[in-house]
This record gives structure tokens, sequence and C-alpha cells, in this order.
């Protein structure tokens, strides 16, 4: 279905790379300056014309035969071929937003064109154009993006890929005033596609919508997939009916070992498990269209599979820096700063005295919020080097009771490390993790990297891992949970079946934050 389009549009890349590559920047960083991504499906994928193309887009509306208005839709999958093919089925989906207001969304595509392994492709640019007029990208949220090391800007992803462009008019027609993130995909194995979930989720808020654009079966010699001869539309009905049940589950492994199994050729399986990496776990899934090219055109020979399907639920958003715990708002910035000075000296008047000192002793004036009941941690750090780590998760007692014990456990019980020394305390930096009492949760899948901490129990075993650790160590959520089976003495793999899990979040503060020199 491609082929044509693409002879007509070669030139049209060409010209459009020399357009960019006159004011873009070599790197990754905004140019404050208007660059312009000019659409390269006009005339071709679409009408050029602007009252013709409003026309089509209105008639696919009209068109449109829903049973009921979804709520609280948060994503879809759309098709993207050109409009005389999955116009009007990708009109379902966008036909549940029109009229909603989302200040951004995300356009996740595929890419058919640039060979791309392990990273997202996402433009320099300020804007992108069709006829139907300009749309600004977030380029706050590209650049926040770009910091990452999987981000890169290609330009013949950026500017010659279609997945993402071609759905851009009908979104231009369903919602106004929105900012556009496009996003090219290349093939992203597990841990890189959940690393991305949850940075795109650390910087989304609850007015952002996400597309996965994405095709489904493509069937003939043109794809080099046969994999039967008879009964072939529906068997490719079932085919891609398989892929929707495995998308209703929600897990992008399920719906990899699918496609591994029955070799589908679904051409956007990575924006599809990207979307699934970043969905909260009781997230609805509705289908409200389905159509193929063998139908439209009467020929299965070589075919096409459009589905639209709708996401309906609310983002699980990873904690901005701005959004902590509420407990936070207790602890001024002088609690905070006489917490770590507390669990400093409790562990120097140990050290030379051989008993727990009072705060009384230590010049210490206890406030209600450091009288208020939580669990806590202290960790100890040396030259940036973890150096002990033990708390509480469960609050039993006041606050200040927890951080003074605790400091003398991390020096002293943790039996990862020798015992610390006198002399050597001057070099520990501290730092206390105030926690909100812990959660049981369902799965696993509740679990959000960068905003809780986790406790696995399994077999008589068990093991936390504060809020910080995973952001830490730029682990994803498999590779997390894979470290914290480890830590109970479990195999890697023990926390996939069978474990249960609580979450808890935490108010975190160290010396770091109170001086910016070397502690002498």
């Amino acid at each position: 279905m491609e082929g044509n389009m693409m002879k007509a549009s070669i030139y049209v890349f060409l010209t459009a790379v020399l357009f960019l590559s006159a004011g873009m920047k070599g790197d990754n960083t905004t140019s404050p300056e208007k660059y312009v991504i000019q659409s390269r499906l006009a005339g071709s994928w679409y009408s050029a014309d602007k009252n013709t193309l409003q026309a089509e887009i209105k008639k696919y509306f009209d068109n449109v035969k829903q049973t009921k208005e979804l709520k609280d839709v948060i994503a879809l999958i759309l098709p993207h071929a050109g409009y005389r093919y999955s116009g009007q089925t990708a009109a379902y989906g966008t036909k549940q937003i029109e009229g909603k207001n989302f200040s951004r969304i995300i356009v996740i595509g595929p890419s058919h064109r640039a060979r791309m392994n392990n990273c997202i492709s996402v433009p320099s640019a300020t804007h992108y154009s069709t006829p139907l007029g300009e749309i600004p990208l977030d380029t706050q949220f590209i650049s926040e993006l770009n910091k990452n090391p999987f981000a890169k800007s290609i330009p013949l992803a950026d500017v010659l890929e279609h997945s993402v462009q071609i759905e851009l008019p009908l979104l231009q027609c369903a919602v106004k005033n929105f900012k556009l993130v496009p996003i090219v995909v290349g093939e992203l194995d597990k841990e890189t596609s959940q690393k991305i979930a949850q940075v795109l989720l650390s910087l989304m808020d609850n007015e952002t919508l996400v597309i996965a654009s994405s095709d489904f079966t493509h069937f003939g010699e043109n794809y080099g997939y046969l994999p039967f001869r008879s009964d072939i539309n529906d068997n490719i009905e079932k085919l891609d009916m398989g892929a929707l049940e495995q998308i209703k589950k929600l897990d992008s492994a399920a719906f990899k070992t699918y496609i591994d199994k029955t070799g589908d050729t679904i051409c956007g399986r990575n924006s599809i498990s990207l979307l699934l990496d970043m969905l909260p776990p009781k997230t609805g899934v509705e289908l409200l269209k389905y159509d193929t090219s063998g139908a439209i055109t009467s020929d299965f020979s070589n075919s096409v599979s459009y589905l639209s399907i709708a996401f309906c639920g609310r983002w699980n958003l990873a904690r901005k820096a701005s959004d902590t715990p509420k407990d936070d708002a207790m602890l001024s910035m002088e609690d905070k700063k006489e917490l770590l000075k507390l669990a400093r000296e409790s562990l120097v008047y140990y050290m030379k005295n051989g008993k727990k000192a009072t705060p009384e002793e230590l010049g210490i004036k206890l406030t209600p919020a450091m009288k208020k009941q939580m669990g806590a941690f202290v960790t100890l750090h040396k030259n940036g080097e973890l150096r002990g780590c033990i708390g509480e998760i469960v609050p039993r007692r006041a606050l200040y009771e927890a951080v003074m014990d605790h400091a003398v456990n991390s020096a002293l019980n943790d039996y990862r490390f020798p015992p610390v020394k006198l002399l050597e305390i001057p070099q520990l930096e501290f730092e206390i993790s105030a926690l909100t009492p812990p959660k049981a949760v369902d799965s696993y899948k509740d679990i959000i990297i960068g905003k809780n901490g986790m406790t696995l129990t399994k077999n008589g075993r068990s093991a936390v891992f504060l809020p910080q650790v995973a952001t830490e160590q730029g682990w994803g959520l498999d590779e997390t949970l894979s470290h914290l089976a480890a830590k109970a003495g479990l195999p890697p793999d023990a926390w996939k079946d069978g474990a249960k899990f609580t979450v808890f979040e935490a108010v975190v503060f160290s010396e770091h934050d109170f001086s910016s020199g070397d502690r002498k």
C-alpha cells in the first residue's frame, strides 16, 4: 500500500532534510528559533487541500457508529496507512477524544525507514505542519526527554517516517490547542522500553494523551508473510484478535511472546509494547473498530489490518521533584537539618561512650513533626559509595527514635560491610528516608519506579528497596525486581510468580542537600 506513496515523497524528504539542516543544531538541545517540519504526506497519503482534507475527515467522523462515549480516555492505538485505507478506522479512535481537553499529545510511531536499536528519535524542530496548519511541539518536554541516553534526533526518522505524521490531521480536527511530542521508536528490548516508559511518565501530567501508531497483520507475498492459504479473511482476523487479547492483558511480555510465537507482522509492536509498559494495571481496553485493506479492496492476496483501540483510566505518574508525600510538608527544612544532626551525633556518642544518647544530651530540641510515628531508614555513603543502610518500614515509634537507632545500626550492623570506625565518621554522608505507611498491592505492575519504595516477600524471605534505589541505579521495573529478589536470597526471577509486594513513599533528605562542600 505504501510503495507508490513512498516514491511520490522521496524528493519531499530530501528537501525537508535540507530545510531542517539550515536551522538545526547538531545536538539534542532545543533552539528558541522556529523550525517547521512540513508534511511529506499531503497530496499522497491524504489531500493537500485544506478544505478537501477537512471535509474528508468530517465525513469519517460523521460515519462513526459509536454505541457509547468512553470516559477518561488516556491512550489510543491507531492505524497509520493512507486515509483511503485506514482513515475511517482511525476516526473511530479520534472521535472519542473530540472536544476533550488535552494539553499534550504524545504520538509514538515505529520506524519503517531508519534502523534504530534501543533508542527513540525526537525531532529538534519547534513545529509540525499539515494542510490544516502548524502544530507546536512541546519543546520543554522534549528538552527534558533528550537528557536521556536513549533519546536521539535522527532526521531520516523525524522527517520521512509516516507513522507519526499520518495521525496529525485527525488530531487537529478532534482536539484544539495541544502541544505535540512526536516519538519514533526503533527495536526496543524490555528493559529499555520500561526505562523509556518511566521517563515519559515522570514528565507527563493527567492532561496528556498517548497514541501508539500501528497497523496490525501484514499478509501476503508483498510482506513475506503467508502462514495460511485458505480462509484467509477469517485467519487474518483470528491473528489480529489474538494480538488484541494480549493487549487487553496490559502485559508487554505476553504481547511480545504472542508475536514471537505466531510471527504476526505487526509493524508497531514496539510502539504498542512501550504504551503497555506505561499503562496502569486496571486500565480499561475497548476495541472501537476493526477493518482490513483486503475487505476495503476486495483483494486479500495482500492485506493489512487496522484496529482502533481506546484505553480508559488515569495515569499512574511517577513523582516529580515538587510532588512529594504529604508528610514532607510536616518536616520543615530546620526539622530535616536537626534530624541529620541527630543521626550523626547519635553515632558519634555511641562510638565514644558505648551507649545510646538522649536528644537532650545531644542538644537537639524535638519538634512535633520529629515526634510523629513514622518508619525510617538511615543510609550512609562514603566517597559516593554505599557504606550502610538499615531501617524499619512499619511506623512503630517516633521518627526521631528510629533515626537515632538506625544511625548506629547502619554503621555497625549492616552485614554487607565491616563496622564503621570512629575516625571514619567524618568521611560519611548521612541520608534519612522518612517513610509513609506501607500498603499491599495486587501486582508488581502497581509499583511505580521513581515514586514507590517496595518490599518483596516469598517463601519466608523478604527484601526492601527504598524509592531512590532504582532511579539511582538506572533500573527499569523488571531489573529492579530481579535485584530485589536476589537481595532476598531468591532466584532473580522469583518475583514473577507467587511473590507479595507492598509499596511506600519516602521523604528523602541528606547532608548533601544542605552543604555543597566536602564535610571536614
